[in-house]
Formats: structure tokens, C-alpha cells, sequence
């Protein structure tokens, strides 16, 4: 009894956390955008209303009764758990009710110093009514909420009808892994080649299919693949918490501008000689920002770089060099690539472009990731002194990293500038770095699907939600803390190569294990 006690005081507990952050979310309206894209509606009824709370309490007793899972399997626990959790919330919401109130009895305006909170938004907090009723649908919604998880818990998660189905599941897959046809396949040498040329036969024409709109979000997102795969070699191989990703997007940008743009510079290169300069210019920033600063680690390493990142932003934003980078006006007129005589004047022909160089750039990070290179650049990041004591050059090694990672950004901003036809100080803002950042993170370190699951996740995915637009911060947020509790290695994981397969692909035969005789 004493031990159901305990628990039920913290899921309490934790229900008043909840409670905060829905009273959080609701201040700034992101509760009622929510709302409105759930429902598809401009504004929120008051049943809708209540029922995007109820789904909250759901959500928060689904949290703690899965963090209770163990101390509680029966029904009356878990009901328990999620109906504690639900007060909780509950009470919480009780006092935000009271609070909406007294803002609306005293006549103030809210949206002097919460933007989002506005009259209609304040009613719709009170469901139109005294705020003991709204308090009363509040701890009803909340708690029913909590006890509807309870119920999904023990008749969905844990039934063993679903024990049951996972299991069929399983055997139905293993046996269509034996069918004759599959193992043909197996065996074929050529199946995995057919398939990659048919995989790749569709993606050069699915931009005929996108449409303008998307190709160019599409095209958005395959510029960050190319931005995540340098990330991923500075951060997520050799760990080195770089935050001024940025200012090598930017010099790739900007060469590519004052190379091809009539103004200011006039010296009006083709498309590829500017793009190799990009590169070249963005790989050489990279050694020399890392020269003298590779013996510092972790925050200080960061913390220099985001430094750098800045100085960088505002030299091409500065009225002294205006002469120069255009100032806060940017550079226009930056000239397109021309193929065999072909411009690249259409959406799909840049997008087949930006398909292009994320696939060479897979190639080429997959190829370093899987060398001795990338073996140097994973014993680094795992321990830099144990490294060292084996023999590898830790300091060359980090400035390659370096290096290679702002040539991809290089690549990315030169192909930026030239699809735009512009470049300015607002495309390289501190955000294009922790955007980067988060899609390696969240993809998964180290991993080169992860780097581009996460820039669909990141960069493809909110455009189907343009509404939370100004909550991005929130969501990113959000996501990295999800993705700590629930996936800390990320949404695709990268593998580790274990040493039996390294010698059997080197053609190294293994010993066959000698058996123990009993004593």
C-alpha cells in the first residue's frame, strides 16, 4: 500500500510539471495552432478545445505511466497513475483558469506582454463561461485524459492479443525471407545494382512530378544533406562541437558571388570555375581556423567557433566592406550553371543539380567514413589521448576534418547563392548553424541516413506545417529533448564497424575458436 502510495505521489508530482508546461504552451498560443491544424478549422470550438486538452492529459499519463511500468501492472495502478497525473495537470490548469480571469475582469489587455494571448484566444481558455465551470472541464478533460491512457496502456501495449500479433508479424517476415524467389535474389550479384539504378532512375524524375513549389523544398533539403555530411565529419566522426558551421556556408556563398556577379568585382567566372573556388576557399578557412585552436575541447572549442561564425556574419554585413560583400543588400545577379551549352534555368534542372551533389557527397563521405581515415577520425572522438598513444597524428586529423567539412559547406553555399541568384547577411545567420546541428543529432551521429533523415525531419517536414512557423524554436526544442530520453543515439544510428568484419573484407582468415575442454 505504502509503495502504490509513493507512486501515486509522484505521478503527482510529475503531473504538476505537466500542468506547467500546458500552461506554458497555452500562453503562447501553441496549444490553439495545434489545435488547428489537428482539426483543419481557422478557429477553435470549445469541444475541440476540451478535447485537445483531454489528448494532453492522455500524453502526459501515457509519460508516467510508462516511466511507472514497472512498479505498476495491474488495471487499478495504472488508472491510478494516469488519474494522479491528470489531477496534477489538473490543478494546474485550475490556477491558469483563474489567472485567465482575473486578466479578463480586470480589462487589460494580454497581448501587451504575451503577443499570442488574444481576447478571442482568452475566451476560448475560459470556454466562454465562470471560471469555476472552466476550472470543472479542465480537471474532467484532464483526467479522463489520463485515465484513457491507462486504458491504452493495458489494452493496447501490454494485451497479449498484440504480444500475439507482433509474433505472427515476425514469422510472416521470416518466411518471406525463405521463399525461393527472395534467396535468388539473395544470391543474384546483380539484383542490388538493378535496384540502386532503378532507385536512382526515379529520383531524376520525381522533380517532373514535384512542381516548382516543391523542387524548390526539396532542393532546400538536399542543400542541408550536403551541409549535414561536412556537420557530420567535424561533429558526429571526429567530435569536434563546432557552432560556427555557418561562416563556411557563408564563404562558399559569397565566393560564388564575387565570382560570377557583374558587381562589385566584375570578374564574371562561369558557374564551375567559381564552384571549385567555393570549395577551395571554404576548405582552406577551414585549416586555417583550426590551426590555432584544435588544442581547445568542448565548450571552449565551441564557443570559439560560434565567435567566428559571428565575426564572419557581420564583416559581410558591415558598412566598411559594402564596396565588397554588398553590405546588408547582399549580392544579386549571381550567375547559373550552364551544361553543354544547357542553362540551368528551370527548377528541375537545378534540382537534378542539388540531386547530383548529394549523391557524390554520400559517396565520398561514405568512402571517408570507411577508410583509414574515418577509422582515425572515430578513435579521436572516442578518447583523443588513447588515440594518440596508438600512433594517430590526432592534430592532422582534426584540421582534415576540418577542412573537408567546410568544403561541403562550401559546396552547399555556392550552390545556395547560384539557385537564388542572391546572397546576403540574413541567409547566414547563427540559426543555419544549430539547424545543421540538430538534423545530425536528431538523424543520428556518425550516421550518413541519418544525416539525411534528419534534414527531411528538419527542413522537409515543417513545411507541410508552415503555421508553427514561429514556434520552430519551440519544436526543435521539443524534438532534442524527445529524441535524449526516447533515441539519444538518434533516429537512424550509425553502426560501428566490429574488427571480425574489417578482416574478413580485408580477406584475413579467422581462427576457429578451440573448444574448452571441462575440468
Amino acid at each position: 500500500m505504502f509503495t502504490h502510495l509513493s507512486v501515486y505521489k509522484r505521478s503527482f508530482s510529475f503531473g504538476l510539471v505537466a500542468g506547467c508546461v500546458l500552461v506554458f504552451l497555452s500562453l503562447i498560443g501553441f496549444i490553439a495552432i495545434i489545435g488547428q491544424i489537428v482539426f483543419g478549422a481557422r478557429f477553435l470550438t470549445m469541444p475541440q478545445y476540451a478535447i485537445m486538452i483531454a489528448i494532453c492529459g492522455f500524453l502526459a499519463g501515457l509519460i508516467a505511466i510508462s516511466r511507472r511500468q514497472d512498479e505498476a501492472g495491474d488495471w487499478k495502478p495504472v488508472l491510478a497513475i494516469g488519474a494522479f497525473t491528470g489531477l496534477g495537470t489538473g490543478i494546474l490548469m485550475i490556477l491558469f483558469s483563474l489567472a485567465m480571469d482575473f486578466i479578463r475582469t480586470g480589462g487589460a489587455d494580454p497581448r501587451t506582454y504575451l503577443v499570442k494571448l488574444s481576447p478571442q484566444l482568452l475566451e476560448l481558455y475560459l470556454f466562454d463561461a465562470h471560471w469555476l465551470i472552466a476550472a470543472g472541464l479542465y480537471l474532467a478533460a484532464l483526467i479522463a485524459g489520463g485515465l484513457l491512457a491507462g486504458v491504452f496502456i493495458k489494452a493496447v501495449i501490454q494485451a497479449d492479443w498484440r504480444k500475439n500479433l507482433m509474433e505472427r508479424g515476425k514469422q510472416q517476415v521470416n518466411q518471406l525471407k525463405t521463399l525461393p524467389v527472395v534467396l535468388k535474389l539473395q544470391a543474384n550479384k546483380h539484383a542490388n545494382p538493378i535496384m540502386i539504378v532503378v532507385a536512382l532512375v526515379l529520383l531524376f524524375l520525381m522533380p517532373y512530378v514535384w512542381g516548382s513549389y516543391w523542387n524548390y523544398v526539396m532542393g532546400t533539403v538536399g542543400i542541408y544533406i550536403l551541409l549535414g555530411l561536412g556537420m557530420n565529419i567535424i561533429v558526429g566522426l571526429s567530435g569536434q562541437l563546432v557552432l560556427g558551421y555557418v561562416a563556411f556556408f557563408a564563404i562558399g556563398a559569397y565566393t560564388m558571388g564575387l565570382m560570377t556577379s557583374p558587381v562589385p568585382l566584375g570578374i564574371s567566372l562561369g558557374f564551375w570555375p567559381a564552384l571549385v573556388a567555393s570549395v577551395i576557399t571554404a576548405a582552406l578557412t577551414g585549416i586555417l581556423l583550426g590551426l590555432p585552436i584544435l588544442n581547445l575541447r568542448g565548450d571552449y572549442l565551441a564557443i570559439v567557433t560560434l565567435g567566428f561564425g559571428e565575426i564572419i556574419r557581420i564583416l559581410i554585413k558591415s558598412d566598411s566592406l559594402t564596396s565588397l560583400t554588398g553590405g546588408p543588400k547582399g549580392l544579386r545577379n549571381i550567375a547559373k550553371p550552364t551544361l553543354f551549352g544547357m542553362n540551368f534555368s528551370s527548377d528541375v534542372n537545378f534540382m537534378h543539380l542539388i540531386l547530383v551533389g548529394v549523391l557524390v557527397g554520400i559517396f565520398i563521405a561514405y568512402r571517408l567514413q570507411n577508410s583509414r581515415t574515418g577509422r582515425a577520425w572515430l578513435s579521436i572522438q572516442g578518447d583523443q589521448i588513447v588515440s594518440r598513444a596508438t600512433g594517430v597524428n590526432s592534430y592532422f586529423y582534426k584540421i582534415l576534418a576540418l577542412a573537408l567539412g567546410a568544403a561541403f559547406a562550401g559546396v552547399g553555399g555556392a550552390i545556395f547563392a547560384s539557385r537564388n541568384q542572391f546572397t546576403g547577411p540574413e541567409d547566414h545567420i547563427l540559426m543555419v548553424s544549430i539547424n545543421v546541428l540538430c538534423l545530425v543529432i536528431v538523424g543520428g551521429m556518425g550516421s550518413l541516413p541519418g544525416v539525411v533523415l534528419g534534414s527531411f525531419v528538419l527542413k522537409g517536414i515543417p513545411e507541410l506545417l508552415r503555421d508553427l512557423t514561429d514556434y520552430r524554436l519551440l519544436v526543435f526544442g521539443i524534438l532534442l529533448v524527445v529524441m535524449m530520453i526516447a533515441r539519444p543515439e538518434g533516429l537512424w544510428p550509425s553502426g560501428r564497424p566490429r574488427i571480425a568484419e574489417i578482416l574478413q573484407n580485408r580477406k584475413i582468415p579467422l581462427d576457429e575458436p578451440s573448444e574448452e575442454v571441462p575440468a
